[in-house]
């Protein structure tokens, strides 16, 4: 039971709760947090699938006697992997604002909605 709880396991089912409430919910600002939730749950996904605990970080003094150290390409991509994570959610917020600004609600069938009856 204790091997089946770690980060890969609870990242996948994060991102299986944000799939879940981008497919269910019509609200614009759920979707928008759904999809927030997926990235986090990648960005667990990539640091935890490599962890070893007996791995040192890749900087600092005495490296060539250290037998293991940590892969520091999935931190790169995970950084990477939340700056663009924080890009996209802005530019969705700021979307969002303007459409709720013009058409005056949150859920995505009536935008369609009054969007189809202005064209």
């Amino acid at each position: 039971m204790k091997d089946l709880i770690n980060g890969e396991t609870v990242s996948i089912c994060l991102f299986f709760i944000g799939v879940y409430g981008l497919c269910a919910r019509r609200n614009i600002l759920k979707t928008i947090i759904s999809m927030s939730i997926m990235q986090a749950a990648i960005v667990l996904y990539f640091l935890s699938s490599n962890y070893e605990s007996t791995a040192v970080p890749p900087i600092g003094k005495n490296l060539a006697s250290l037998e293991r150290v940590a892969d520091p390409l999935p931190q790169a991509l995970t950084i990477t992997a939340v700056v663009i994570g924080v890009s996209v959610t802005a530019v969705c917020l700021t979307m969002f604002v303007s459409m709720f600004h013009k058409y005056g609600t949150t859920n995505w069938n009536k935008v369609k909605k009054k969007r189809s009856e202005i064209d």
